[in-house]
């Protein structure tokens, strides 16, 4: 149970980050807001480590033999900054977080499938009809804004 109270607090803090974000991208720059994005994140990591009372001790020996793309999260976080930085001035809210959820259910699948080796018709249906839900309620609103 707590790991999915966690994970629903994630979902809020990143639908918040977001906005705030792209607050920041519209005021600053949309480079220059992520930029500050991750400044900001790396004191906030360095004032944890330091609260917490631990070093980074980072062999470097066993990075060397780790796969690129384990490294690759930071670089993808940036492009998930800079996109969202774009997107969420130009769609509601709402919209580019169910935008968002749909990605993340796709690549889910995805990479299940990838590691997994298993193939769930339930996954693939259950995405069709959030996306329909999502293309029904978009045209329902339009019409709501037209009228």
């Amino acid at each position: 149970m707590f790991i999915m109270i966690l994970a629903i607090i994630g979902g809020v803090l990143t639908t918040l980050s977001m906005v705030i974000n792209s607050s920041l991208g519209k005021r600053i720059g949309v480079l220059q807001g992520t930029f500050v994005n991750y400044i900001v994140g790396l004191i906030c990591s360095l004032l944890v480590l330091m609260f917490i009372g631990t070093t980074i001790n980072v062999n470097v020996e066993t990075l060397r033999q780790m796969p690129f793309y384990i490294f690759l999260g930071g670089a993808i976080g940036v492009v998930v900054v800079f996109s969202s930085n774009i997107v969420i001035p130009r769609i509601p809210v709402v919209y580019s977080t169910l935008l968002l959820f749909i990605g993340q259910i796709l690549a889910g699948i995805i990479i299940d499938f990838i590691i997994t080796k298993e193939f769930s018709n339930g996954k693939i249906l259950g995405s069709i009809i959030i996306i329909l839900g999502i293309l029904y309620n978009s045209s329902v609103d339009k019409k709501v804004v037209d009228k």
